[in-house]
């Protein structure tokens, strides 16, 4: 067995300022967050490195207490050790982990694996950073901001493990690039290009609420110009749209590239257990001249 690092693909470790307000489901999210690239990828997580940024106000500290509880219960779910750490003194406070994880070298699902034909199923709701905006702003009810936290806390574990027992070509967690910045980045390195079918991705419905009203954080708004130039939008697919799709995501569920024939078996296999499988697009070879790689009907 090798060991790697929780991610290949552009960072070591994932680390953020709070998303939420309770300070122990801040540091679940995180240590959620920090896991997925290892459940992608198909590896299985072992032991995690935590840093820790804090205020140096003895008043801090309680909350820096429920944070770290936060993150040590989730790593607990997960079955990974937490080995070690460091932390700062910083105005604004920062948490996250470094993970380890083993995989095969031959079977390491990177994003030049997707195939024409495959299926893409998305496991988690879209929307959070849109949410997380509202939240700030006192526009979203206890019971949004009750469903999105615990979306982003969900471990994407299970759903790692079921898509490797079905057998899969590939997948990418939905992080800060969105799922339109995710998805292009695993056509960029296959080769190819997908249809996506909007009305079947699953948004959080306040979050549909608040792109209607242009309540988009800068981040999200920032991943729409930069992949748009790779997308062909049907005529009448609105802004709101657009921004969801670009949402810069905490803690997005896996996008999983599947044969097209266990594409039903994948879907029933993972809501069995209760998550969350929507059929929203798929993969194809077609090119254009015009970079266009992402069709969105």
């Amino acid at each position: 067995m090798l060991f790697k690092l929780h991610s290949l693909r552009r960072v070591s470790f994932h680390f953020f300022t709070p998303i939420v307000d309770d300070p122990y489901w801040y540091g679940a999210i995180v240590a959620s967050n920090s896991l997925s690239d290892v459940y992608a990828m198909g590896a299985k997580p072992l032991a995690a490195l935590n840093i820790a940024m804090f205020p140096s106000q003895p008043e801090f500290f309680p909350y820096l207490k429920q944070i770290m509880q936060g993150g040590i219960d989730k790593m607990a779910e997960a079955g990974v050790s937490i080995i070690g750490g460091h932390t700062i003194r910083d105005k604004e406070p920062k948490f996250g982990f470094a993970v380890l994880g083993t995989i095969h070298p031959d079977r390491i699902l990177d994003n030049s694996k997707a195939r024409p034909g495959d299926a893409l199923i998305l496991t988690k709701k879209t929307g959070t950073c849109i949410i997380s905006t509202g939240a700030k702003a006192n526009m979203c009810s206890e019971a949004t901001i009750e469903e999105f936290t615990v979306s982003m806390a969900a471990l994407n574990k299970r759903a790692g493990e079921i898509m490797l027992e079905i057998g899969v070509s590939t997948a990418t967690d939905i992080t800060g690039f969105g799922l339109i910045g995710h998805l292009n980045e695993v056509l960029i390195a296959s080769k190819l290009s997908a249809h996506l079918y909007a009305g079947r991705i699953p948004f959080f419905t306040d979050a549909v609420r608040l792109a209607e009203m242009k309540k988009v954080p800068g981040g999200s708004i920032a991943n729409l110009k930069s992949f748009d130039p790779y997308v062909k939008w049907d005529e009448g697919i609105p802004d709101t749209v657009k921004f969801l799709m670009n949402d810069a995501q905490t803690s997005g569920g896996l996008l999983i590239f599947v044969p097209h024939k266990q594409k039903d078996t994948l879907v029933s296999a993972l809501r069995t257990e209760n998550i969350l499988a929507v059929y929203i697009g798929d993969v194809t070879n077609e090119s254009t001249e015009d970079n266009k790689r992402i069709f969105v009907h």
